[in-house]
């Protein structure tokens, strides 16, 4: 199998794990609360990703690391795990799974209005119209098509997973101007989260062993959405011709995770939803068109 065929069956498998993450937290959010399931999945990555870099060899660059950017660890460890989970298992444990998913997906928007903000990025029409586009979208699905009413049917928990959304950009934002090893930095950030996510636990008591659905849950969160899929991204990045080639699978997982949403948690999968994850897909895609022109002139 030559390396591109390879690439493809990495990105694959990483979709469609993807795809499962939203039901997947659903699930074991009637079993544990958000805080627990950080606290338990984020441990449960931690130790996924010490063992890849010991199996890797990587190990021993941890001691190469200055104390700064130990530090800059610790800061991008806040942000995520412990901040952006906290903030958007709290989201789904207060919406329907198919409405926090896809206003979760809004983050390549989020991305672009920081980068004005941060990063003095210029904004261009296209990069307007895909971000009007994606909100109207972000609309329909927090009225539940009932648009015209402004009546949202959970503020709250729309608020939180839009919130979700600029955490992870912003981690985006800060996390690529660091140029270690990719997976040496993630089981950092791991480790810092899990000791934030630790002392909250310690502060609010709430120490317990999970019933054994949630046992499930939190080792199948912290395996194929927090830890081993971003390697596995990574190698089919690494592997492609070129990213766009990989890159464009993404887009297919917020659709497969309605049907698995419907299929597995039991949610009648709105028209709304539809109508909603469609608008804010069509969004992130013409700005990503609008990206690649820019960088292109």
């Amino acid at each position: 199998m030559d390396s591109q065929k390879k690439a493809y069956l990495y990105a694959i498998l990483t979709v469609l794990l993807w795809s499962t993450v939203a039901s997947a937290f659903k699930i074991t959010l009637r079993h544990l609360n958000f805080i627990q399931l950080l606290f338990y999945a984020s441990f449960v990555s931690m130790a996924a990703l010490f063992l890849i870099l010991l199996y890797q060899g990587k190990l021993r660059e941890l001691a190469n690391f200055s104390n700064r950017e130990y530090l800059y660890s610790a800061l991008l460890g806040f942000l995520n795990p412990f901040f952006y989970y906290t903030i958007l298992f709290k989201a789904y444990s207060l919406l329907p799974a198919q409405e926090a998913q896809p206003l979760n997906w809004t983050w390549p928007i989020m991305l672009v209005l920081l980068s004005i903000v941060i990063l003095k990025q210029p904004i261009g029409l296209m990069n307007v119209i895909a971000i009007l586009i994606s909100f109207c979208g972000v609309f329909v699905i927090s009225t539940r098509g009932d648009v015209f009413s402004f009546q949202f049917t959970n503020l709250p928990g729309a608020l939180l997973a839009l919130s979700s959304s600029i955490i992870w950009a912003l981690f985006w934002i800060y996390n690529i101007k660091d140029k270690r090893d990719e997976v040496l930095k993630l089981f950092l950030n791991f480790c810092f989260g899990f000791l934030y996510t630790l002392a909250v636990v310690a502060a609010l008591g709430q120490f317990y062993w999970p019933p054994l659905p949630g046992l499930l849950g939190v080792v199948y969160v912290g395996l194929f959405e927090m830890g081993i899929t971003f390697v596995l991204w990574l190698k089919a990045l690494k592997l492609s011709r070129t990213t766009a080639q990989v890159s464009n699978l993404v887009y297919a997982a917020p659709f497969l995770s309605l049907f698995i949403i419907h299929f597995i948690v039991g949610e009648e999968i709105l028209l709304s939803t539809v109508v909603g994850l469609i608008l804010i897909v069509s969004g992130v895609v013409i700005q990503q068109f609008a990206g690649s022109r820019q960088v292109k002139s």
